[in-house]
């Protein structure tokens, strides 16, 4: 299998396949393709699994596509303005991602949803509920804006507005800070609480937080009559 991510703002990403070679991804996902194609679509994982990544943006039915030919080609773009970002799993280690970053992966890789814990889900916002990847194959995700990418040392800390956090391996301590000080509060424009990000680990950071660039257009948009 190989792969190629063009465009600039809006990219996409075409994967040529070898006769036998799959990848899935959510129900409506595949931009075009090549006339070499089976589609099977289906509740990947089970029920359970499947409503679990409905509550992460994703939807319930997964779509597996597997070429019939070599030289089979499928195209994915991405939805909102920024990068695509491959990942490849060995196995040995587990990926966090934020929700509705999963744009498509081979089949060994296990998509499922990552809980955080009770304080940070409670008051991060977008880090309740997240995406974990595992197992053994190649993910595709969607990143919002300029991907930005660090390697945390052990105890190295970062501190980050939850909706900037694209992606981190596990080995990276997740958790919420409070922002101090009542000025803070009121004219910061960073809201009460930051995430924070203590390696060891890769992390993946994005320039546009989706939520924040949704609100600023909200007064602008005609209001429901």
């Amino acid at each position: 299998m190989r792969y190629r991510i063009f465009g600039d703002k809006l990219p996409a990403v075409t994967i040529e396949f070898e006769a036998g070679e799959s990848i899935y991804t959510q129900a409506g996902g595949m931009t075009w393709m090549t006339d070499n194609f089976t589609m099977e679509t289906n509740v990947k994982g089970g029920m359970m699994k499947g409503l679990g990544r409905m509550l992460t943006g994703e939807s319930l039915f997964m779509a597996t596509y597997t070429a019939r030919a070599p030289k089979a080609e499928l195209t994915l773009a991405s939805s909102f303005p920024g990068a695509i970002l491959p990942i490849e799993l060995d196995g040995s280690k587990t990926w966090i991602a934020q929700k509705s970053s999963f744009l498509c992966a081979t089949p060994g890789v296990e998509l499922s949803t990552y809980v955080s814990k009770f304080k940070v889900g409670l008051f991060g916002g977008e880090g309740f509920l997240l995406q974990k990847l595992a197992g053994r194959g190649i993910v595709f995700l969607e990143i919002d804006g300029t991907l930005v990418e660090k390697e945390l040392q052990p105890g190295e800390r970062i501190k980050v507005d939850t909706g900037n956090v694209a992606a981190f391996e596990s080995t990276v301590k997740y958790e919420v800070e409070t922002v101090k000080g009542f000025t803070n509060i009121l004219f910061g424009g960073e809201g009460l609480f930051l995430t924070v990000l203590e390696g060891p680990g890769k992390v993946y950071l994005q320039t546009v937080n989706v939520s924040g660039f949704a609100a600023r257009l909200k007064p602008f948009l005609p209001a429901k009559g």
